[in-house]
């Protein structure tokens, strides 16, 4: 029996704004709140499907350091180039890690600095 990936937890300064931007990234819906400003965001059938819920802790300042984990995604009704005008509509901003300009994909940054990447593939929908 093997493990999968259940549950991604992001620290924030601002969970519910955090919240807003994924859910409009992902298509996802708010599952949960917490009395500790805890946002539980994931697909509308909720917890324990096929993808994974992301935990939106609240934490009054950042990590130090750089992240060692990103999250990648992919549009699934729309071109890579089109996919990008929307991110960055919702509140994405590019990122420069040192990208050379020939990646086929886009590093973009959350409302509160968190990296992600944009991939150039298209995939079904879950």
């Amino acid at each position: 029996m093997a493990c999968r990936i259940s549950e991604l937890v992001l620290g924030c300064r601002d969970p519910e704004a955090l919240a807003q931007f994924w859910c409009e990234v992902l298509d996802f819906v708010v599952l949960d709140r917490e009395d500790d400003g805890t946002v539980e965001i994931g697909p509308r059938e909720g917890f324990g499907g096929p993808q994974a819920t992301i935990i939106l802790s609240s934490r009054e300042e950042p990590e130090h350091g750089k992240s060692r984990l990103h999250i990648d995604v992919n549009a699934t009704d729309r071109d890579q180039d089109a996919e990008l005008e929307r991110l960055l509509k919702i509140g994405a901003r590019p990122a420069d890690i040192g990208q050379t300009g020939e990646e086929n994909w886009h590093v973009l940054a959350d409302p509160e600095g968190n990296e992600f990447c944009l991939l150039k593939a298209r995939i079904d929908p879950v």
